[in-house]
């Protein structure tokens, strides 16, 4: 019986839990992992079923769960049993994906889905420690092994791990998974988008073997002051980790140092570098550090960059710099759907070269760990964004939470990058004095926790003055961005592409802009005359008439236009054209390039920076 309490206690600490343990393992991209990508058994459960009981009380709260709990894999005893579900004999769906674009029941659903998997393992060391990963869930998922809940994650789009050290075995293991992508009023992002709600395990699912006592996170980077220096952290996890050595070596530059650390298993440093040669984008030059404790080695490519802002401009390794960018969603241009693979990202980001960008943003939430990995090796820079977009709940403080949490969870995974150089707090958030808090401690949240980066936002704009002619920023929260950005569709929403010639802007701020969107929608194939909305010479004229009215603005450090490949949103329903998609691409989802693409890669080609 004591058993029985003390299991049901720990189910009902774990179910109350909203967020993934905190201690998210680091660099899980050049950790040893065994893939649990594949076919899963899947259940649909709208009415979820599966994890309330008639009282619509969770089962995983309960001391003794029905059989009907799903989470229990159960299997009928006897030909009297009365069991009404079994994975089993349950349709594949295969992961890494989202159930959206794989099933065509299941284009447009949200709610419960429930996943098992079955698998053996077996440990190389008898004294490892084990953690099952998961790389992203859309959106609120509960994790289960071998009928014990493991916990729940909060949002979509970043890595959560938990520790399955005590409960795996050589054989017979079954994780079930509950994913529920439900949009929520006081959810991140909230009720309301444009883009597709796409639900699932998203991205790939893995096991972690580690020693004991490991090397759980590590932080590696130029000090913001000090461009001759490292500055950083590394974190051990484990019961034997006070006062330990740790060695870090980066062997192009023959280095080798020794740290011990505190009682916690903390050291943080700073360490001097000679004839350091910096990343940068005709040189994206990575270096392999190395990461060395009593019982683990792990190893790392990283870049070292500055990146600052100095008046109106930005510097990397302090020299102005031209952002060349393009928007980017993460959506598959191979197969549809959900993209999450190296040759997705491969695929974007070579298109995105082609058309000469310099810069992407990731919009409007973080994307998989493949694209900045590539951007790291490609030389391109990173603006990634959390999913504070448009009307979030602002004064709720579990919404603000999972804001927090899943910055925090995206910066731990990427800090490390060299690519990336801006966190952005929000897009398109209206200024009223709840969002102005709701932002303003995300910002320093943010500082606090990588001041080696900037921090912006896609702010609005309005008339400067009343004079409909001239726009401007007025907002509170441009005082904290170190960047100033702003989306503006003169010409689409926003009168026709001649009025770009009647648009002035005055930025009363010392700082960098940079336009993080412009477009104008137009299906590829359909051609008119330039004033017919929807062909690809509206797009193109657009494109002209705001390259050359951006070229005019004081202080204007580069954008991203809105967008690089078209992508699904059940907001755009018009017949013919839309069907479900967004059409402000320059490429159609199918690869096509229509005519706006080569105006933008003209301007790209003689744009020099300053």
């Amino acid at each position: 019986m004591k058993k029985a309490i003390l299991f049901s206690f720990i189910l009902i600490i774990a179910a109350t839990t909203l967020f993934a343990q905190a201690d998210l393992i680091a660099n899980v991209y050049h950790r040893t992992t065994t893939s649990l990508n594949g076919n899963w058994k899947y259940i649909i459960d709208p009415y979820e079923n599966g994890y309330y009981n008639y009282r619509y009380q969770p089962f995983d709260q309960q001391e003794s769960p029905w059989a009907s709990a799903f989470f229990l894999n159960s299997k009928p005893k006897s030909p009297s049993d009365l069991l009404e579900y079994d994975f089993d004999q349950m349709d594949d769906i295969k992961v890494p994906g989202d159930w959206n674009s794989q099933k065509k029941e299941l284009l447009y659903y949200e709610g419960t889905l429930w996943y098992k998997k079955s698998f053996d393992y077996s440990s190389s060391k008898t004294t490892s420690r084990v953690f099952v990963y998961f790389e992203a869930s859309n959106y609120k998922t509960e994790v289960y092994l071998n009928g014990r809940k493991l916990g729940t994650h909060v949002g979509g789009f970043t890595p959560f791990n938990f520790e399955i050290t005590e409960l795996i075995k050589e054989k017979d293991n079954f994780l079930v998974v509950k994913v529920d992508n439900k949009r929520l009023k006081d959810g991140v992002p909230t009720l309301n988008t444009d883009w597709w709600n796409y639900g699932g395990l998203t991205r790939d699912v893995k096991i972690i073997e580690t020693a004991p006592n490991f090397i759980q996170d590590f932080f590696i980077q130029l000090h913001p002051e000090d461009d001759k220096k490292i500055k950083g952290y590394v974190a051990l996890n484990g019961t034997q980790i006070s006062q330990q050595y740790v060695q870090i070596q980066i062997p192009q530059l023959g280095l080798k140092k020794n740290l011990r650390t505190d009682d916690k298993g903390y050291v943080a440093f700073e360490i001097p570098l000679d004839k350091l040669q910096y990343w940068s984008l005709e040189n994206p030059f990575l270096y392999e550090v190395i990461i060395q404790a009593k019982e683990e080695v792990i190893k790392d490519e990283i870049g070292f960059r500055t990146i600052q802002t100095k008046g109106a401009q930005i510097l990397l390794n302090n020299k102005p710099i031209y952002l060349k960018g393009i928007s980017i969603h993460e959506e598959s241009p191979l197969r549809g759907g959900r993209g999450h693979s190296l040759e997705d990202a491969e695929q974007l980001l070579d298109w995105a070269q082609e058309l000469g960008c310099n810069y992407v943003r990731l919009a409007h939430y973080p994307h998989n760990e493949h694209m900045l990995r590539l951007a790291d090796k490609k030389g391109i820079l990173v603006w990634e964004e959390n999913p504070v977009y448009w009307t979030i709940s602002w004064d709720n403080p579990e919404t603000y939470q999972n804001a927090e949490n899943q910055l925090s969870e995206l910066i731990e995974r990427d800090k490390n990058r060299a690519s990336v150089i801006i966190w952005s707090m929000a897009n398109e958030t209206p200024n009223v004095p709840a969002r102005n808090n709701f932002l303003n401690k995300l910002a320093q949240f943010t500082r606090a926790k990588d001041p080696t980066r900037l921090i912006s936002a896609a702010l609005e704009q309005k008339d400067y003055q009343g004079n409909p002619s001239i726009r401007t920023i007025d907002d509170p929260f441009a005082e904290v961005v170190d960047v100033l950005s702003f989306n503006q569709y003169i010409g689409w929403y926003d009168g026709l592409p001649e009025k770009c010639e009647t648009i002035t802007w005055k930025i009363e701020q010392d700082k960098p802009v940079l336009i993080s969107e412009f477009g104008a929608g137009a299906k590829q194939g359909l051609h008119g005359d330039k004033n017919a909305r929807w062909t690809e010479e509206f797009q193109e004229d657009l494109y002209v008439q705001t390259l050359k009215m951006i070229d005019k603005v004081e202080k204007v450090q580069g954008f991203s236009p809105w967008i690089l490949v078209d992508f699904r949103s059940p907001r755009r329903v018009l017949p013919k054209i839309q069907e479900g998609w967004n059409r402000k691409g320059l490429i159609a989802e199918d690869g096509q390039k229509k005519k706006a693409f080569f105006i933008l890669q003209d301007f790209y080609k003689n744009k020099k920076s300053p």
